[in-house]
């Protein structure tokens, strides 16, 4: 067998960076789940699913999957001579080490980040020495992760050859920032198909609606005739214009024959309104361009109007959907074209 390749691992000691001390004062890199010696649990996944869930009774079964992916990860695949990236909180620099030493549970210094690993520190370097994808890479809501992606960088700060991405124009910026909107409308679009199925998505585009200005009215659940919300203007709801909504949270793309139903319904002086999380195919698009008095909106275009009325949105829907205005790179022009 040829030699193993070279591995590097990212961690995070805690999400106020409660590990920062041990990690950086004493040699190593920690976890901290609490589940007693790791050493004790047979080596193979299986064993340490159940040993997380004896411990976290009431977790997620998803998320025991995961985390106890990751510590299985750190006792058996994380090696010695592998690297690992440490991204501190506290000095907001990246920590490049070398792992020392084979797995141990230790509790002294700090019991509650028992399960360690030694390792010699080869390199601290300022965030703003490496491209944003580097960076990017190193965000992972995880806490011990592989990184695969522009890991040759940490490869190279642990050779004192650093990248020197100050001083030059960073290509990664565009690809993270395309990622990151790509991930969030992503996010956007699970939680409202998983969080509102069927009828309660109606309710929560009338209430997207009222944050536009608009008042409702939802149809009650079971068959409508296709007419999940009326909007309107004025109170009483008499004066034009009077749009008619359809909502389908429907995974497969919208079709002419239902959108058409809805413009049945649409009577003289009256809007129409179609909303999906997913898609509308070419003929239901096509037949909407003929008609001037109906819209269809889609799952991107519902994204752009989340983010556009978020801050009108009440303590239900900002709990379904928990976003935060954050400011992202975007692309420089350097040519000066």
């Amino acid at each position: 067998m040829g030699e193993r390749e070279l591995t590097v691992w990212g961690i995070r000691g805690g999400q106020m960076g409660e590990a920062d001390s041990l990690f950086l004062d004493h040699n190593c890199v920690a976890l901290g789940w609490g589940i007693g010696d790791l050493s004790q649990i047979p080596p193979s996944r299986d064993a340490f699913k159940r040993a997380f869930a004896a411990t976290y009774p009431n977790a997620n079964p998803r998320s025991v999957g995961i985390n106890a992916g990751q510590i299985y990860r750190f006792v058996h695949e994380l090696a010695v001579g592998d690297l690992v990236v440490y991204p501190s909180k506290k000095d907001r620099q990246i920590h490049v080490g070398r792992v020392t030493g084979q797995y141990e549970y230790n509790t002294r210094v700090n019991p509650e980040y028992s399960d360690r690993r030694s390792v010699e520190w080869l390199a601290a370097l300022p965030r703003t020495r490496f491209t944003q994808g580097a960076l990017y890479g190193v965000g992972c809501v995880m806490t011990f992760f592989q990184i695969n992606m522009y890991a040759d960088e940490f490869v190279l700060a642990a050779e004192g050859k650093a990248p020197t991405t100050e001083l030059t124009v960073d290509d990664t910026v565009g690809p993270v920032a395309d990622d990151i909107e790509e991930t969030t409308r992503d996010f956007v679009l699970k939680r409202l198909a998983r969080e509102l199925k069927g009828h309660p998505l109606a309710h929560f585009v009338a209430h997207m609606l009222q944050a536009m200005g608009y008042r409702t009215r939802v149809s009650p659940e079971g068959p409508d005739g296709g007419i999940d919300i009326v909007a309107h203007k004025d109170e009483l709801g008499f004066e034009p214009p009077i749009i008619k909504v359809q909502v389908k949270a429907t995974t497969g793309s919208v079709g002419d024959p239902v959108v058409s139903a809805l413009y049945g319904k649409i009577e003289r002086g009256e809007f129409g309104l179609f909303v999906t999380l997913s898609t509308f195919t070419g003929d239901a698009k096509k037949f909407a361009r003929q008609k001037s008095n109906l819209r269809l909106i889609d799952g991107d275009e519902l994204v752009n109007l989340v983010y556009h009325h978020y801050e009108g949105f009440n303590s239900l829907y900002k709990g379904i959907l928990p976003l935060k205005r954050v400011y992202i790179p975007d692309v420089i022009d350097e040519s000066g074209e």
